[in-house]
């Protein structure tokens, strides 16, 4: 019968005794090697660490201290290496009974265990449910009046969703003996080898932690738009050579998607870490704009066809080099003077980012338009392209730019205390405040660094373009940097995002923008289709913090 199958809390420990006796054994007799060795070697290493930290020692004590115990660290040592080939032999011997007897004489017996009491708990849900109805049609054939019947029902309700949780929490109670039982493997392991595990024993207890925690709701909420996106992307790949008579995932497609990709990243990168902050930029557009008129006019091809403010500029007579420098620091440099304004006045006076932004978005636009014409400045020297991105076997070398970049900024967010404090401050600013962080330069300096990758971002679109700067150019690209990193998890609720996640967001929006365009899919359907994945990626978002809320 099944329920021959199911073991008690003694079975279980009555199976599990024999093995737990053996390796205790084992344990035993090397805690007797270690203890004048290892042991003492991680007690005395411990003890000088302690001792080289102690300001309340003079000089001489803590040399004469240090001396006295690496001398004993010396000797602790040479008892560890006199009794390693037996504690490994001990080790081995344990590892190996374990392989052959832990799972068949333990383990398969509790997860058929579990198997079965899963059977039997829904079986006695399904009892319950029944029950429960027929006794809610038996109170309902006895009432007449239409508020008697109402409450009746909504007894009903409540009386079945509590027999749904009884039922969830004899699931949940299954799954931790499973999961206890799985790990005590691991845990004997763990005793034997002082918390040493091969690759693959890691990646088992990863795999089973991975199970034991899944849960479906959460998994949808984080990659529900991801695999929409794929499917989407799939049946972009499969139509494509049906209507244009060739592949989709092709190498110089991938390649070519990589290259639109590399100046978007900067983009990305850089508002990234305002969202991080529930902040944005409506900005970036007409910061693209500026920094592409302003490195085609320093890097143009000749004297400047346009004027700005009325004036031609020349800049011929400087050497290719300090031109394409000298655009490179200028567009950093305006880019981050504005997003500076833009940050003081959103970091100072409390002011929501949407509007200190969207002011800059007209100030830009409106200043390079009145200042240029709103012309097109034509192209740049085309030497530059090979000389900053070249071609290398076809391969486009402007990509490599974008990985440093990504590089950059992820040591920045994950290794310094700036980025520690970006985090905190996007979480809780007020909790950051108190904890004694700058809310004020925390925000002044995320806008600082949007500035300079916006400025580095448009000086390699520039380059990557061969010119044609104006202040149209960049025009919607906001959207996209910002979409980017909402479908790659970066929150608007603040303070929860990472790198890879703004990479893959812009990978594929990238992807996906040029896939429909060799679809021949008109620009104007495209940026329906890019609000339809914000509104999707946000819901979604909001979802989450709710859930946690």
């Amino acid at each position: 019968m099944a329920n021959d199958k199911i073991l008690t809390a003694e079975q279980e420990t009555k199976l599990r005794q024999p093995i737990d006796d053996y390796i205790g054994k084992i344990q035993e007799q090397i805690d007797g090697l270690r203890k004048d060795g290892t042991d003492q070697v991680v007690a005395l290493q411990n003890t000088i660490d302690g001792v080289k930290r102690d300001r309340s020692l003079s000089k001489g004590e803590k040399e004469n201290r240090l001396v006295e115990l690496r001398r004993q660290l010396e000797k602790a040592k040479a008892v560890e290496a006199k009794n390693k080939d037996e504690v490994s032999k001990l080790i081995s011997q344990g590892v190996s009974y374990l392989n052959d007897h832990f799972d068949k004489e333990y383990f398969q017996p509790v997860k058929e265990s579990c198997a079965q009491e899963k059977i039997k708990a829904k079986e006695k849900y399904n009892r319950k449910i029944a029950e429960l109805a027929k006794e809610h049609q038996e109170i309902v054939s006895k009432l007449s009046a239409h508020q008697e019947i109402k409450d009746e029902n909504y007894v009903y309700k409540n009386r079945r969703f509590d027999a749904k949780m009884e039922l969830e929490k004899d699931y949940q109670t299954i799954k931790d003996r499973r999961h206890g039982a799985f790990n005590h493997r691991y845990h004997l392991i763990d005793m034997l080898r002082m918390s040493k595990f091969t690759f693959m024993e890691s990646r088992a207890q990863k795999w089973e932690n991975y199970k034991y925690t899944f849960n479906r709701r959460q998994f949808l909420l984080r990659n529900g738009l991801y695999i929409a996106i794929i499917l989407v992307f799939i049946m972009l790949c499969i139509i494509t050579p049906m209507v244009k008579g060739s592949p989709l995932l092709t190498y110089n497609n991938v390649l070519n998607i990589l290259q639109q990709a590399s100046p978007r990243m900067f983009l990305a990168l850089g508002v990234a870490g305002l969202i991080l902050l529930a902040g944005t930029d409506l900005s970036i557009g007409r910061m693209v704009g500026m920094g592409m008129t302003t490195a085609t006019i320093i890097m143009h091809q000749g004297i400047n066809t346009g004027g700005v403010f009325g004036h031609i500029f020349d800049f011929t007579g400087l050497p290719i080099v300090v031109r394409m420098i000298f655009a490179l620091i200028m567009c950093i440099l305006l880019c981050t003077i504005f997003t500076t304004i833009a940050g003081f006045f959103t970091a100072k006076f409390k002011m929501h980012p949407f509007i200190s932004t969207m002011a800059n978005m007209l100030m830009i636009f409106g200043i390079v338009t009145y200042a240029t014409k709103g012309v097109s400045f034509g192209a740049i020297e085309p030497t530059i392209p090979n000389m900053v991105i070249p071609k290398i076997n076809g391969f486009p070398t402007i990509i490599i730019w974008a990985v440093a970049a990504i590089a950059i900024v992820w040591f920045i967010w994950n290794k310094t205390t700036f980025g520690k404090n970006l985090y905190a401050v996007g979480g809780n600013p007020e909790a950051a405040s108190v904890s004694g962080i700058s809310v004020f330069a925390v925000t002044v300096g995320a806008f600082i660094l949007a500035g300079i990758l916006y400025g580095f971002g448009s000086w390699l679109e520039c380059i990557r373009m061969v010119g044609s700067g104006s202040a149209a150019y960049g025009q919607g690209w906001e959207t996209d940097a910002i979409a980017a990193c909402v479908v790659g998890g970066v929150s608007f609720t603040g303070g929860i995002g990472k790198i890879s996640g703004v990479v893959v967001g812009v990978l594929i929006f990238t992807a996906l923008t040029y896939s429909l365009t060799i679809l021949g899919i008109d620009t104007n359907l495209q940026f329906v289709f890019s609000g339809i994945i914000i509104l999707v990626a946000v819901t979604l978002d909001c979802l989450k913090y709710v859930q946690k809320k």
